[in-house]
């Protein structure tokens, strides 16, 4: 069972969580036959995180990644293949999530101050500029 508070905020897949990922991959997506060598599968869930996490553009991947096309191909390919699904949902059952029982919280009610949907908003006082 994968331990969530011993992970901390992941920016790299530490080797437990790999050992969980690499036969979804392996069974998923495995190498090609021939033709060039793809990118190293870690390296490129490392990278993926790095830019899902960090929110940075892929043409500015730190240079330990592999190139930035060659990443988002990889995460396309996973994508459709529905890898990233399978490891989703390992990762969660592993972590103990109860699929059994979910509940969604919101709030649905009036505006507290009421209003009109074709007035105007009023100013709040705060300089725009």
């Amino acid at each position: 069972m994968v331990d969530a508070a011993a992970l901390g905020t992941i920016w790299e897949v530490p080797d437990a969580l790999w050992a969980r990922i690499a036969p979804v991959l392996a069974e998923l997506d495995p190498p090609r036959r021939g033709g060039k060598p793809r990118v190293d599968q870690r390296a490129a869930f490392n990278a993926i995180i790095f830019r899902l996490r960090s929110g940075c553009q892929w043409n500015r991947l730190p240079a330990r990644f592999p190139s930035d096309s060659s990443v988002h191909r990889t995460l396309q390919r996973w994508v459709a293949k529905g890898v990233l699904d399978r490891v989703w949902a390992d990762v969660a059952t592993a972590a103990g999530v109860a699929w059994e029982w979910q509940a969604a919280d919101t709030s649905m009610g009036k505006a507290r101050s009421g209003g009109t949907p074709w007035a105007a908003t009023p100013p709040t006082g705060a300089n725009p500029g």
